[in-house]
């Protein structure tokens, strides 16, 4: 026959007086393990992580990622050429498919790709060159082109208080420089209140 045992909150008070801090932390772990409501709330996963878990969903190079609300999208070219559009939670990690696309090679899309494919620096490691330059939290990264050199690049943009910054990144070397386009905010200005007549009609 199954006992069903039941602890009051004076005796279990008891106990941990008795135990000291060791129960406490035994208590604090076990519950954690169960799922407990005491259990500590799983950070948000950053833009690394969102590469990680989508790579390991799909593997292949990343060619964008961005944060958009509560998902990551990541775009993942594989060696097949395939174009494969990736939603990850940023609350759980999730990863779910959005669209997949197969590339033409005869088109330009098929030669961004292999110069994509071929680049010796990945996004995870433009994005880790981009916060060493300029420390903050990566919000998006992009295989990307100057139209008027066409050089192709990284182009990073982290959040750090309240201004976005763009990083290139150098897809060969790994160097980073900043990019001129960089966004201060500034909340806007308050509408001025209408004033109120007072004066009498004749």
């Amino acid at each position: 026959m199954k006992r069903t045992l039941y602890v009051s909150s004076a005796a279990a008070a008891a106990v941990l007086l008795v135990a000291g801090p060791v129960a406490a932390a035994a208590a604090s772990t076990a519950e954690t393990a169960t799922g407990g409501v005491s259990a500590p709330l799983r950070a948000a996963v950053d833009a690394e992580g969102a590469a990680a878990a989508a790579l390991k969903s799909h593997p292949g190079v990343i060619e964008s990622l961005d944060r958009d609300g509560p998902v990551w999208h990541v775009n993942v070219i594989g060696k097949d050429g395939s174009n494969t559009e990736l939603l990850v939670t940023a609350a759980t990690g999730a990863v779910t498919v959005e669209n997949t696309d197969q590339n033409d090679d005869d088109g330009n899309d098929g030669n961004e790709d292999a110069a994509l494919l071929a680049a010796k620096v990945t996004a995870q490691q433009a994005m880790k060159a981009a916060v060493a330059a300029h420390p903050g939290q990566v919000w998006s990264v992009e295989w990307d082109n100057d139209d008027d050199t066409d050089t192709a690049y990284w182009n990073v943009e982290i959040k750090s208080g309240g201004s976005t910054t763009n990083v290139h990144v150098d897809p060969t070397s790994g160097k980073a420089t900043m990019s001129h386009d960089t966004n201060q905010y500034s909340p806007p200005p308050a509408r001025p209140t209408p004033s109120r007549g007072c004066g009498f009609r004749m």
